[in-house]
C-alpha cells in the first residue's frame, strides 16, 4: 500500500492525485481542506502512529450519534501539499520501526489505517461537502500449516484473523443485504477494523477492494479465498450520496444539545448512587460536545498555522539530519519488513557515544537485549571502533566480539538480541554501492554461516542445472528464520529468569531409514534447563508459538503483572522421553541362517556417537533352537515357506554420553522388526553409563514369505536410543497389542500367509522346481560358453601363425611349406602343402562351425524363451490366495 524505494505503493499515488486535482480546479467561491490521519492496529489494540506519546493500551475507540465510531484522541494533521504527507508517511513508518525493536508488532503483524479527510467550502452558501477516503492494508490471515500456528493457541494470529474473518463476515451480509436475501444483523461491532470501516463498507462511500495473489502453488488455497473474498465485496451497492452539511446550522444543534444537558443536570438529585452515574454520563457527553465545538469554530487557516510550526520544525531536523549524513558516520537499521529499514539513523560524532537503555546515552537505544549501558562506539582520526560493555551482545558481520572491533564502510552490526544496523563509513568511504543487498536475510545468513551452517551441511542434493534441492533450501530458510527468534527466546527466558537455553537442530540430519535413504530433514529447537539439566525437544511449529506467547508474558511482566500458574507458563513443558539416536544393524546374513554378533555405535541426528550397542540376531528352528552351521543356506529361496525363529538379544550399551552429562538419567531402546508395526522396548535402565540391558525377544514367521526374505537381503534393523530424565514416565514395553504365540514369540509376517497353507507349500514346490530348472540351464549355457570362447582363442592362435608363415613358400627357396591346422571333425592336426588343399580340406570344418553357430542360437532362442515363462510365473497371482512376489 505504501510501498518502498522506487516502488510507490497505492497510498502514494491515490494522494498526488489528490492535490492534483485541487490544483486545477481552484476557484475564488470555493476552498479545500485536507487533513491526514494514520493509525495501526495490533491485538485490538489502536496505536496514533503520528503522536509522539504513546498511551498504554492504546486509543480508545468510541461511538457517537453523528459521526459513528471515531478514535478519541486521534491527531488529524492538516496538508497543504503532497510533500507534507509524504513527510507523515515517513514519520509513521518510523514509528512503526521504533515499535518493532522494543518487541512489539512488526508491520506484517498489524493492520494500518490511512484516513483522508477532504472538504470543499462553498463560501457563497456556507455549506460544506465532505468526505473521508480510507485506504487500509490489511495484514496477511494466518494459515495455521505454512505459518507454524498449531498447538497452543496463538493470540496475535487470532486477533489477525478476527479482523479479516468479521470483515468477510460483514462484506457476506452487506452482500446479501444488495442481493434481496433477509440479513437480521451486520456484525460491525465484532472487531476494531470493522467499527472504523462501518461507514466505509456500509454507509454512504463508495468501495474500492484491491485483492494481491500469488502465482505460486503453495499459495493456491490463498488465491482462492482471497478472490472469493473480493468477489463477495464485488456484489456489495452502496447508494452514495454528497454529504453536504451546514455548519453553522450543525453549531447551533450542538450548543442547544448542550443547554438541555446542563438543564438535566440540574434538575437531578445531589444523593444516590444511580443518579451518581446519570451525572458522570451527562458530564462526559457534555465535554464532548464542547470540544466539537472548539473544532469545528477553530478556523481552518488556524489549524493550517499550527500544522506549519510542526512542518517547519520537522523541516529543520530533517536538513540537520542530511547535513551530518554528509559529515559523519551513521548507523542504518535493517528491519524484517523492508518498509521499515533505513527509517532509523543514529550517528557517530566525533569522540565517544554511549549505546545503550539509559536515557544518559548519546544513542538511546530500546530494544530486546540492549543493556542500560551497551557499547561505545569511538570516533577517532577518522577511524570508528566499537568496544562491548561487560557481557553486551554485539555481533560484527555475523561473528561475537569482546574487544575493541575496528568498522569497515558497510559492516554489519547486531546490538543485543536482533537489532541489526548497516554501518555507513565516512563520506570518503562512500562510493556507488548498492546497500540494498545488505537486507534482513543477508544478516541472518551471514550468522549461520558463521555459525557453520550451510545448505551444503544439508547434504543438498544438486540438480541438473546445478541447483540445491527445494525441500534443502526449505530447511535452510526454515533455519534462517528461525535463528532472531531463537536469540530473542534465549533474551526473554534471562531477562524472566527462568533459566532455560534455546538451540537450533536440524531434526534428522545425518539419519537414515531401514533401507539407507535420508530421512527428511526439518527444524527442531531444543531446550534446555540450566540448572536441572532437564532437555525438551520442540518442533518448529511449537516453538513459535510459544514465543509469541513468552513476548505476551515479558509484555505484562514490564506492566508490572506476571503472576501465572504453571500450565499457563510458556517456558514450562511436562518431561519427556528425548530421542538421543540410532543404529543401524544390517540383516542380510539372517537370510542365510547365519548369526549376527554386532558392536556398533549409536549415532545421534548430527552424526555424533551417543553410546556403542553390544547386539545379537540368531536364527533358530521351529522349536526355538539356534541354527548352527550345518543349517546355513546357500540360497534364501530355501526358507520359502519354512517357519523360522529370529532371536534378538540386546547385550548392553557403553559409554551412554546422555548418562555421562547427568547421573540421575535413564535411558531405553526401542526397535520394531518387519511389519511389527508396534515397536518393543527394553526395561528402562538408570544412572549406570554402562548399561547392561540384556533384553530377548524372539520373532517367529509360520510361512515365510518373499517380502520377509527381500526385507532381510535390503533392510536394517533401526534401533532407537531413548534417554529419560527425572520425572519423566517410562515408554510402555508391556506389548498389549502384539499378536504373539503361547511361547511367547511375537508373529511376524502374518499378512503374507495365504489361507490354505498346503497350497502354498505347492506353490512354493513348483516354484522351487522351476527354479532348480533354470539353475541347470544356466549351468549348460556356462558350459557352452567355456567351450565357444576356448575354441575362438585357438583359432585366434592359428591365425596368427599362419601369418606367421607368409605366402605358403619358404623365406630362402621356392619350396611350399606345410600347414598344420586343427580338423574339427575328427579332432586331430592335419596338413597341407596348399592353399587350396588347406581351404578344401576346411571347406568340411566351415559346415561343422555353421551347425555349431546354428545350435547356440536355437540354444539361446530356447533361453530366452524359458526365461520370459519364468517371470510370468514369478509375477502370476494364484486365484483365492493373497498376492506375494519372488525376490530373484
Amino acid at each position: 500500500m505504501i510501498g518502498y524505494g522506487a516502488n510507490r505503493g497505492i497510498i502514494p499515488v491515490v494522494c498526488e492525485e489528490l492535490f492534483r486535482a485541487i490544483e486545477s480546479n481552484q476557484e475564488d467561491n470555493r476552498s479545500y481542506q485536507v487533513t491526514f490521519s494514520m493509525l495501526e492496529i495490533y491485538n485490538e489494540q489502536v496505536t496514533d502512529l503520528l503522536s509522539k506519546t504513546k498511551k498504554s493500551g492504546g486509543l480508545k475507540v468510541r461511538e457517537d450519534q453523528h459521526q459513528g465510531f471515531y478514535v478519541d484522541g486521534l491527531k488529524l494533521v492538516p496538508c497543504e501539499r503532497y510533500a507534507q504527507i509524504e513527510r507523515l508517511m515517513d514519520q509513521g513508518k518510523k514509528t512503526r520501526t521504533t515499535a518493532s525493536t522494543s518487541m512489539n508488532s512488526s508491520s506484517s503483524r498489524s493492520h494500518m489505517v490511512i484516513t483522508i479527510h477532504f472538504k470543499q467550502i462553498f463560501l457563497e452558501d456556507d455549506i460544506t461537502k465532505q468526505s473521508s477516503i480510507n485506504l487500509v492494508d490489511l495484514a496477511g490471515s494466518e494459515r495455521q500449516k505454512s505459518s507454524g500456528s498449531e498447538g497452543d493457541r496463538l493470540r496475535e494470529g487470532v486477533c489477525v484473523n478476527l479482523s479479516l474473518t468479521t470483515l468477510g463476515n460483514v462484506i457476506s451480509a452487506l452482500a446479501d443485504a444488495a442481493m434481496g436475501k433477509k440479513v437480521i444483523h451486520i456484525p460491525y461491532r465484532d472487531s476494531v477494523l470493522t467499527k472504523l470501516l462501518q461507514s466505509a463498507l456500509g454507509g454512504n462511500s463508495r468501495t474500492v477492494m484491491i485483492a494481491a495473489v500469488s502465482p505460486a502453488d503453495i499459495c493456491y488455497e490463498e488465491t482462492l479465498s482471497t478472490l472469493r473474498y473480493a468477489e463477495r465485496a464485488k456484489k456489495i451497492k452502496n447508494k452514495a450520496v454528497i454529504n453536504a452539511s451546514p455548519t453553522e446550522h450543525l453549531i447551533k444543534e450542538l450548543k442547544a444539545e448542550n443547554n438541555k444537558l446542563l438543564s438535566r443536570l440540574a434538575g437531578l438529585g445531589k444523593s444516590g448512587k444511580r443518579v451518581e452515574q446519570e451525572t458522570k454520563e451527562l458530564r462526559r457527553l457534555l465535554t464532548e460536545n464542547e470540544l466539537r465545538i472548539q473544532a469545528m469554530e477553530m478556523t481552518w487557516e488556524h489549524q493550517l498555522q499550527e500544522a506549519r510550526k510542526e512542518w517547519e520544525q520537522q523541516y529543520v531536523v530533517i536538513t540537520q539530519e542530511r547535513r551530518m549524513m554528509q559529515a559523519f558516520p551513521y548507523l542504518l537499521n535493517i528491519n524484517e519488513d523492508p518498509q521499515l529499514s533505513g527509517v532509523l539513523k543514529h550517528f557517530i560524532q566525533e569522540g565517544s557515544s554511549d549505546v545503550g537503555q539509559a536515557a544518559s546515552n548519546e544513542i538511546t537505544m530500546r530494544a530486546l537485549g540492549i543493556l542500560p549501558k551497551h557499547a561505545t562506539f569511538i570516533n577517532f582520526e577518522n577511524k570508528v571502533l566499537v568496544k562491548p560493555y561487560g557481557k553486551a551482545k554485539v555481533i560484527v558481520n555475523g561473528v561475537a566480539i569482546f574487544m575493541n572491533t575496528k568498522l569497515q564502510h558497510l559492516d554489519r552490526i547486531i546490538l543485543g538480541s536482533n537489532s541489526g544496523y548497516l554501518y555507513i563509513g565516512f563520506p570518503a568511504e562512500r562510493g556507488c554501492e548498492d546497500i540494498s543487498k545488505f537486507d534482513y536475510d543477508f544478516f541472518q545468513s551471514e550468522l549461520a554461516a558463521a555459525e557453520g551452517f550451510s545448505v551444503d551441511k544439508l547434504g543438498a542434493i544438486h540438480n541438473k542445472d546445478g541447483k540445491p534441492d527445494p525441500s534443502v533450501l526449505a530447511v535452510f530458510h526454515d533455519y534462517i528464520k528461525l535463528i532472531p527468534l531463537v536469540a530473542e527466546a534465549n533474551q526473554l527466558s534471562e531477562e524472566l529468569i527462568k533459566d532455560l537455553k534455546f538451540e537450533l537442530k536440524v531434526k534428522n540430519l545425518a539419519l537414515t531409514d531401514s533401507r539407507g535413504y535420508d530421512l527428511q530433514k526439518e527444524i527442531m529447537v531444543k531446550v534446555i534447563n540450566k540448572i536441572t539439566q532437564q532437555v525438551w525437544i520442540w518442533s518448529k511449529s511449537k516453538f513459535i508459538n510459544r514465543k509469541f506467547l513468552m513476548e505476551e508474558l515479558y509484555q505484562r511482566f514490564l506492566d508490572g503483572d506476571i503472576i501465572l500458574d504453571r500450565e499457563s507458563d510458556p517456558f514450562w513443558d511436562p518431561v519427556e522421553a528425548i530421542h538421543l539416536g540410532s543404529a543401524h544393524i544390517w540383516l542380510q546374513s539372517l537370510a542365510y541362517c547365519m548369526k549376527l554378533e554386532e558392536q556398533t555405535e549409536l549415532l545421534d541426528s548430527e552424526g555424533v556417537e551417543e553410546a556403542i550397542l553390544m547386539i545379537t540376531i540368531t536364527p533358530c528352528s521351529s522349536t526355538g533352537r539356534p541354527l548352527s552351521e550345518e543349517d546355513i543356506v546357500i540360497d534364501p529361496l530355501e526358507l520359502l515357506g519354512r517357519k523360522i525363529v529370529f532371536q534378538i538379544h540386546i547385550l548392553q550399551c557403553l559409554g551412554v554420553r546422555w548418562l555421562r552429562e547427568a547421573a540421575d538419567r535413564g535411558i531405553q531402546i526401542g526397535y520394531h522388526f518387519y511389519d511389527d508395526h508396534q515397536s518393543v522396548y527394553t526395561k528402562a535402565v538408570w544412572k549406570n553409563v554402562n548399561p547392561v540391558i540384556d533384553h530377548k525377544m524372539q520373532f517367529v514367521a509360520s510361512n515365510v514369505s518373499n517380502g520377509l526374505l527381500s526385507y532381510l537381503q535390503k533392510n536394517a534393523l533401526v534401533v532407537d536410543l531413548w534417554g529419560l530424565q527425572e520425572g519423566c514416565p517410562e515408554i510402555d514395553w508391556s506389548l498389549p497389542d502384539t499378536a504373539c504365540t503361547n511361547e511367547g514369540f511375537i508373529l511376524i509376517d502374518s499378512m503374507k500367509t495365504v489361507h490354505s497353507s498346503s497350497s502354498l507349500v505347492d506353490s512354493n514346490s513348483h516354484v522351487s522346481e522351476l527354479y532348480l530348472k533354470l539353475l541347470k540351464l544356466e549351468q549348460e549355457t556356462e558350459l557352452l560358453r567355456d567351450i565357444n570362447r576356448a575354441v575362438r582363442e585357438e583359432n585366434i592362435f592359428l591365425k596368427e601363425s599362419l601369418k606367421q608363415s607368409g605366402a605358403w613358400k619358404c623365406q630362402g627357396c621356392d619350396k611350399p611349406v606345410r600347414v598344420q591346422y586343427r580338423d574339427y571333425s575328427s579332432n586331430s592336426i592335419q596338413s597341407a602343402s596348399s592353399t587350396k588343399e588347406v581351404m578344401k580340406r576346411s571347406g568340411c570344418r566351415a559346415s561343422y562351425d555353421a551347425d555349431f553357430a546354428k545350435a547356440l542360437k536355437v540354444f539361446y532362442q530356447s533361453m530366452n524363451t524359458i526365461r520370459g515363462h519364468f517371470l510370468r510365473l514369478k509375477h502370476y497371482k494364484p486365484p483365492h490366495f493373497i498376492p506375494w512376489t519372488m525376490g530373484f
